[in-house]
């Protein structure tokens, strides 16, 4: 019985988590397809003439989304021998938040739970997260953005650094006369600026704060493209020694293994 149980979970797991067989891409590609769809009736039922006109329809296609969801989400723990495992992690907390909401408004009713009801309902977004799970491409950039972090966040410190320092200089040039009545509100000019926003509602007047201005608009082209080419440099070195494989781990659930490997690198349960 526990080896024929077994081989149900293997097969379950196969199924569901990997996508190198042909049930496992029509499972992929059907979820896929629902959680679009799903993201779909969100967005429509937000728009107040639809809502109205098709108020019930959205409500009883989302709790047909919700009850499978609900299933699939109950066939990821079972088909995984380290259930709370993949309950605790990324996916597996989308997947609870994408099914919470419905299950949270049929305890919550009332006029004063209503507006918490309602901000529930829209965590049911999150189902969009999980496009990444099944696509290669997703899973190389996550890689990518991984190994590139320590230089993201050195960037990230370097601009944090220009932005208070250029907001101070404006603060000091422009003074509170024309608008610039604190340093924090001069960063946040500088950063609205760096990043070529340029929302327009606090302006330079002199001719020191123009030019200064227009140095920070020129800085800006230039920094859009270091993190581009941070994360362009991580995707090559990626996808030059890493082959991206569907095959998951049964026991903890995580991908990203080479081809040819037999047990998990993270785990070590035999794959």
């Amino acid at each position: 019985m526990n080896e024929r149980w077994e081989r149900i979970r293997h097969r379950m797991h196969e199924i569901i988590f990997e996508a190198d067989t042909p049930a496992g891409r029509a499972f992929d590609l059907t979820l896929l397809v629902l959680i679009l769809l799903s993201v779909l009736i969100v967005i429509l039922e937000s728009v107040p003439a639809l809502a109205s006109q098709f108020g019930a329809f959205f409500e009883k296609v989302e709790w047909i989304f919700t009850i499978l969801f609900t299933i699939e989400f109950v066939l990821r723990l079972i088909s995984v021998r380290r259930p709370l495992g993949y309950l605790f992690s990324f996916f597996g907390l989308v997947d609870l938040l994408s099914i919470l909401p419905g299950y949270v408004g049929l305890f919550m009713v009332g006029g004063n739970e209503l507006m918490a009801v309602r901000i529930l309902r829209l965590i049911r977004i999150f189902r969009i997260l999980k496009l990444g799970e099944y696509t290669a491409a997703a899973r190389l950039l996550a890689y990518s953005l991984r190994e590139s972090r320590a230089k993201i966040a050195v960037f990230f410190v370097t601009i944090l650094s220009l932005v208070v320092v250029l907001g101070a200089m404006m603060y000091v040039v422009e003074g509170r006369t024309n608008g610039f009545e604190s340093i924090p509100l001069s960063i946040y000019w500088a950063v609205i600026t760096i990043t070529t926003v340029g929302y327009g509602d606090i302006v330079p007047a002199t001719a020191a704060g123009k030019f200064i201005a227009t140095l920070i608009m020129m800085l800006g082209y230039v920094i859009i493209a270091v993190p581009t080419g941070i994360v362009a440099v991580s995707i090559s070195a990626a996808s030059s020694r890493l082959a991206v494989s569907t095959q998951s781990c049964p026991n903890c659930s995580r991908q990203g293994h080479d081809p040819d490997a037999v047990h998990c690198k993270y785990c070590g349960a035999k794959l």
